[in-house]
């Protein structure tokens, strides 16, 4: 089953080609800007049904998804897995198929585990969502990120970009670095050894452990969360001295671009990942993220809902 991204499910962001990309960038933008101008939105999605099932805590993403899907005109369920059957010892395989003999249209899944998304794509007959799986990826961060940059810049090709921060455990990171590259930026990160993925000599990306040669004249300056909750051991000395080398603050910023672009995906440690005068600057687009993340998620339900078959009567 073709759609008009040429993919089925959304699992992560490796391996999709730029036109794919650059599709599902260009819906989200309709999207947004129809929502802007208070132009209705026409229920595409009405008699489907979209399931949010997520293991993991997520009120910005679960939220955004939930309004992306009624705004679409979707009957949307928000499963709570702390009183499911998961929790009386369901597998996940179980859950899938339960869920499947529901017929939804869609599932979107949060996980704690790498591959989980793809192990529930190869058992339901709907279009599945990656919401974040352990430290793989999260596709539709880096959708919403790229069309903030685009938004705000005018283009992503040939723009440099600092991923700055806890790079071995963010998926946000993994999708993010996979999408830049796949369009043509020239990506950067920089973090201390300790909070690098083994793997990051094979992504393509500039490696710098020290800020100020990797914000040098860098368009675009992502900070990421802290994962602390996926850390096994001490990875930093302490939040106040990793603050003092890897913080955003005025003095580090002013080795970017003039007008260097600011993200992080939250939820923010303010004066641990970035000062909040940096945070809530007019160059910073954090705020934006959170508004383009539920068109980008409303076209991702777009591309791979629309031609299904009506479940109902209109």
């Amino acid at each position: 089953m073709k759609k008009q991204t040429g993919i089925q499910h959304l699992l992560g962001i490796e391996g999709m080609q730029p036109a794919a990309i650059e599709s599902l960038l260009d819906l989200g933008e309709t999207y947004l800007e129809r929502h802007r101008s208070g132009k209705k939105i026409k229920k595409i999605l009405k008699n489907r049904t979209q399931i949010n099932l997520f293991f993991e805590d997520s009120t910005r993403t679960r939220t955004s998804f939930e309004l992306a899907g009624k705004r679409l005109g979707a009957d949307v369920i928000n499963m709570s897995t702390s009183t499911s059957s998961i929790k009386k010892g369901e597998t996940l395989i179980d859950t899938a198929m339960t869920l499947n003999a529901m017929r939804p249209s869609a599932l979107v899944i949060r996980h704690g585990s790498s591959g989980a998304a793809e192990l529930l794509a190869q058992k339901v007959g709907c279009a599945v969502i990656n919401a974040g799986d352990g430290r793989h990826e999260h596709p539709t961060q880096a959708l919403l990120d790229a069309l903030t940059i685009r938004r705000r810049k005018g283009r992503i090709a040939r723009l440099i970009v600092a991923i700055c921060g806890d790079i071995a455990h963010s998926r946000v990171a993994r999708s993010n670095i996979h999408l830049l590259n796949a369009m043509g930026a020239l990506v950067r990160v920089v973090a201390p050894p300790t909070l690098l993925p083994d793997s990051i000599d094979r992504m393509g990306v500039e490696v710098h452990h020290d800020m100020e040669a990797g914000l040098k004249d860098a368009d675009v300056v992502m900070m990421l969360r802290l994962q602390t909750e996926r850390m096994g051991g001490s990875f930093v000395p302490s939040t106040p001295e990793y603050y003092h080398f890897y913080g955003l603050d005025a003095a580090k910023l002013a080795h970017a671009d003039p007008d260097a672009l600011i993200m992080h995906p939250g939820p923010m440690n303010r004066g641990v990942e970035i000062d909040s005068a940096i945070a809530d600057a007019p160059r910073s687009a954090i705020q934006e993220q959170v508004e383009t993340g539920v068109a980008i998620r409303m076209a991702c339900l777009d591309a791979l809902c629309r031609d299904l078959p009506d479940m109902g009567d209109d």
